[in-house]
């Protein structure tokens, strides 16, 4: 498999429909995986990319939605799920939990295409916000326990000197920490670092 194309799992006890699909999907230039039940799915080591799961709703064993409650918990990829049996309240379930669309067999190439593709761009919207949200944690973590101490002060919007008598320490001080703080959390401004702060759940 290529290292900067999305994939697409598709998961179905169907070998004709993972023939298929994995077809069409290639011809569009998608990495394709075609397996037959959730457990070869978790079994499966899925490389570090933007991907979708095509998830067939009626599956021996863990069925669709057992397996897309389990995903929930580990931060699996998007889901377009499929059925061949129109079930409503399946489908209502599925989308509360977080299905990006739910397809009905037969059905037309261009939904499941539209489908996939908005799909992707939502996992790959996730992963660039993981991606930052990591980053500044690393940040976060260089920072001495002073330092981390001060920021929620800083953050606040407390001068100095106020910040200074909450903690019971110099202006002078604080005002070096402050100065470390925004060079290693690599903040351009305060309004920056105010930002990266929600992010930590700082208040």
């Amino acid at each position: 498999m290529s290292s900067d194309r999305s994939i697409v799992y598709v998961v179905d006890d169907d070998s004709r429909i993972r023939e298929a699909l994995s077809a069409l999907l290639s011809s569009v230039g998608y990495d394709v995986m075609t397996l037959s039940s959730a457990a070869e799915y978790l079994a499966f080591q899925r490389p570090d990319v933007s991907a979708c799961l095509v998830l067939d709703l009626d599956l021996p064993g863990m069925n669709g939605l057992e397996l897309q409650k389990q995903l929930a918990d580990a931060g699996g990829p998007p889901i377009v799920f499929l059925t061949g049996h129109g079930d409503i309240p399946a489908t209502v379930k599925a989308m509360k939990a977080g299905a990006t669309e739910f397809l009905s067999k037969p059905f037309e190439e261009e939904d499941l295409l539209r489908a996939i593709d908005s799909a992707i761009r939502i996992d790959g919207e996730i992963r660039l916000k993981n991606t930052q949200l990591n980053a500044i944690k690393k940040r976060y973590a260089s920072l001495t326990p002073r330092e981390r101490e001060v920021l929620p002060f800083v953050v606040s919007g407390l001068l100095n000197k106020q910040t200074a008598w909450e903690l019971g320490t110099s202006e002078i001080t604080i005002r070096i920490h402050r100065g470390q703080i925004m060079k290693k959390m690599e903040a351009q401004s305060f309004a920056d670092l105010v930002r990266m702060a929600a992010k930590l759940g700082i208040p």
